[in-house]
């Protein structure tokens, strides 16, 4: 945003940080009410609009603390097409419940998931349905303060620091950088390769944490890309140095391609926005480039993109057959996910919410 933009969003940031000021301190003041359930309640999120990594690291989540605990996750479900409280099938639409919380319950299928904008009627409808879940991750929802965490995570991007931020619409802040102090864990994800000891520092010390809350960093890595229609019997995965074409439709896809481009020869690019519904538009937009292009070339797409192209009729046979997918993992650094797991086992099972000791 340039200078003129921003001297115009000025008021209009101000006003949006009048009105969070107001409801915070309705929520601090016992105004409104949030209410803390008797099982742990993780609750993932963060103070941006954008992607931060929310659904990869509520997948690292389940990883972790599936077999420990009955875990399910309750979402909002962002740009489904229904209301109220939806319990997740394998089968069902990704309009129907969102693409992430369809994301999820693919790669976990045991695991309960369900969407609500209500997270309260959503706890209460997801453990009357699953009377042995004892554990919920709440997918972005530290704003939503009618549930008290036993646990906040708050994830911030490596690359978007919210300290050189404003709020929206002068900047991408959707809450005051010092809600960060309702956290207990902070995670600034998206990090480089070659972070530095230097680089850790920095961040820490303009993030300013409080003694009670710990600091750790991630990257993505992302998995070699996968048949989306493997039925055509092509190789199980993408051969190295393929050409391909890249297409997206999530927050901040330049790093997507730029993975890509480790690996693989990306000839074109086609980016839509976050969440985007794929029309066949652009489809034969694809199609059209591909004509001009070597006959092994591949189309590679996010796996959150691939839930949206998965069980399409429209979509030609010659497409699926070059159509793949990547998935990202996430990584903890400095050798710090054994530290991040205990912190957080002892968080869930003692509900230590201030308190925790940080070994030496």
């Amino acid at each position: 945003m340039g200078l003129l933009g921003k001297i115009l969003a000025a008021p209009l940031a101000w006003i949006y940080g009048g009105v969070i000021d107001i409801r915070h301190k309705l929520f601090d003041w016992g105004v409104l009410k949030s209410r803390e359930f008797d099982i742990p309640v993780i609750c993932v999120g963060n103070i941006t609009v954008g992607g931060t990594g929310k659904t990869p690291h509520t997948e690292r989540l389940i990883e972790m603390l599936d077999g420990e605990f009955k875990v399910a996750v309750l979402s909002r479900g962002y740009k489904r097409k229904t209301k109220g409280f939806v319990l997740a099938a394998v089968n069902s639409s990704f309009k129907k419940i969102g693409d992430e919380p369809k994301q999820i319950k693919l790669k976990y299928p045991h695991i309960p998931v369900a969407v609500c904008e209500k997270r309260v009627e959503g706890i209460e409808k997801l453990r009357a349905a699953h009377p042995e879940v004892n554990l919920i991750i709440l997918d972005d929802a530290f704003q939503h303060r009618y549930v008290e965490p036993w646990v906040n995570i708050v994830l911030m991007d490596y690359n978007c620091p919210v300290y050189d931020d404003y709020l929206l619409p002068m900047g991408r802040l959707r809450d005051r950088r010092a809600q960060i102090a309702r956290a207990q864990i902070v995670i600034v994800t998206k990090c480089p390769d070659d972070m530095k000891p230097l680089d850790y520092r920095i961040m820490s010390k303009h993030l300013d944490l409080y003694p009670y809350q710990s600091l750790y960093f991630t990257r993505f890595a992302s998995q070699v890309p996968v048949p989306l229609y493997p039925a055509f019997g092509q190789e199980p995965t993408l051969k190295r140095g393929t050409p391909v074409v890249a297409m997206a439709g999530i927050a901040n896809p330049k790093r997507f391609v730029e993975d890509l481009r480790k690996d693989y020869d990306v000839v074109r690019a086609f980016i839509f926005g976050d969440h985007y519904t794929f029309k066949m538009r652009d489809i034969h937009a694809v199609e059209a480039a591909l004509a001009s292009l070597p006959a092994e070339t591949a189309v590679v797409v996010t796996e959150k993109d691939a839930v949206r192209l998965m069980n399409s009729r429209k979509i030609s046979d010659d497409f699926k057959r070059r159509l793949y997918y990547s998935s990202i993992r996430v990584e903890f650094l400095e050798n710090k996910e054994c530290d991040f797991h205990r912190q957080l086992d002892q968080y869930v099972r003692e509900n230590q919410k201030y308190n925790m000791l940080h070994p030496e």
